[in-house]
């Protein structure tokens, strides 16, 4: 799991491997990760956009860039969450994910919101 604040806002993530998706003959392996967004501050926020920064276990990077996220672009009062799942397919079974988010105050002043770098991983098991 990931953690990190940025202006009062808190962004988690949690992610895991999904076996029944994946093909590691293929290779592909994907993996879903879940996003928690609180305004731990005084002032609304609304998320506009976001950034993904990719990296696979062979040093490939990706960049994802969008507006809002799953269809969304959530405004938070004080002290309210708003919680997404997503995935990621990679081609090998270790990856990292970090990014940000890019909000605005109801001032429309811009700010973007640190995504702490997450693992992606398939699980590690001795038979």
């Amino acid at each position: 799991m990931s953690q990190a604040i940025t202006k009062n806002v808190l962004v988690e993530v949690e992610s895991h491997y999904v076996p029944e998706r994946s093909d590691p003959g293929r290779p592909m392996f994907f993996f879903a990760y879940r996003v928690k967004i609180t305004n731990q501050g005084e002032q609304p926020v609304q998320l506009l956009s976001r950034y993904w920064h990719i990296t696979d276990a062979n040093g490939n990077v990706e960049e994802v860039r969008g507006t809002g996220v799953v269809g969304h672009k959530p405004r938070l009062e004080q002290g309210q969450s708003f919680e997404y799942t997503s995935f990621c397919p990679l081609p090998t079974g270790f990856g990292v994910m970090h990014g940000s988010f890019q909000m605005v105050y109801d001032n429309d002043e811009h700010f973007e919101v640190a995504i702490a770098p997450f693992k992606l991983a398939v699980p590690f098991s001795v038979n």
